[in-house]
């Protein structure tokens, strides 16, 4: 069995992962329709490691645009199990301040737009996701940080809107009355298709802005985003690599097992167009 394979997904700012060796790109098609774009393959630090970025190379996707059931089908394809998330986000706490790592362990959907299941045509699957972050992954991202001496927050709520503009005041203000913490546009359905596809998935969220509810700080804008997020490129980059080296990790979890029992169809039941096209993620369970 080949060494244990590390995902990233990139979010505004990270189109690429440097100190790749053995880089090549991956174009693959998915049952559920193309990717963002080709994945970038290669070896980091002594692991194999699957790179996309979910808006795009050139960053023509909006947040409702990805096409997320691609991506996250595409990197199991690839024998991805292990997947990080890295995105901008905005603070909805004080103590969050740009610039920041943050770690969340929950969400919470005000989303309305979004593809965020393979199943359905069919088959029907409950999957549990009262804790939607695999908590291996995060214990090892969180102790990178930590061992770098970046300002991390460990723990939180991530409130996925549905964007692609920002927020209005009320609705920042209602946010942190509920005590989310961070705000973003991408990181649920990616959550939720992962626990599907039985991978392990954890968010690094770096807080580029106060969102617009901290009325001594200027409201959010797009551009104030990307400068923050390049500013503390090298932190995520850091990460990535010390994840890396951290690889492969031990395992307490029950992320991939996450279908056992979740799939209450018969598989006789099953039309065999959609039996086909579950076949990697849930063969096991419809043969």
């Amino acid at each position: 069995m080949g060494k244990e394979i590390l995902g990233i997904i990139g979010g505004s700012g990270l189109y690429q992962i440097e100190g790749l060796s053995e880089r090549r790109e991956e174009v693959v098609h998915t049952p559920f329709g193309e990717p963002s774009g080709p994945y970038l393959s290669g070896v980091l630090e002594g692991t194999p490691v699957v790179f996309l970025p979910r808006h795009g190379p050139r960053h023509t996707l909006l947040p409702s645009e990805i096409n997320y059931r691609a991506n996250i089908h595409g990197f199991r394809q690839l024998g991805v199990r292990s997947l990080l998330s890295v995105s901008a986000v905005g603070s909805l706490k004080e103590d969050i301040r740009p610039g920041d790592m943050v770690l969340p362990d929950q969400f919470f959907d005000r989303t309305k737009d979004r593809q965020a299941t393979f199943f359905g045509e069919g088959v029907v699957a409950h999957v549990q996701f009262g804790d939607p972050v695999c908590p291996c992954l995060l214990d090892a991202v969180h102790k990178v940080l930590r061992d770098m001496g970046a300002r991390v927050h460990r723990g939180g709520t991530y409130v996925c809107m549905e964007g692609p503009i920002f927020s209005t005041r009320a609705e920042s203000q209602f946010y942190r009355k509920m005590g989310f913490d961070v705000i973003g546009m991408t990181n649920l359905p990616e959550a939720k298709l992962a626990r599907e596809a039985e991978m392990c998935y954890c968010s690094l969220a770096l807080s580029t802005d106060y969102d617009c509810w901290h009325q001594s700080e200027e409201a959010v804008s797009a551009g104030a985003v990307l400068e923050v997020f390049r500013k503390n490129l090298d932190t995520a980059r850091a990460a990535i690599r010390g994840l890396a080296r951290a690889f492969p990790l031990q395992r307490s979890c029950a992320c991939q097992s996450s279908l056992d029992g979740a799939i209450v169809t018969r598989p006789e039941a099953v039309p065999p167009a959609t039996r086909e096209r579950l076949r990697l993620l849930a063969g096991r369970f419809l043969a």
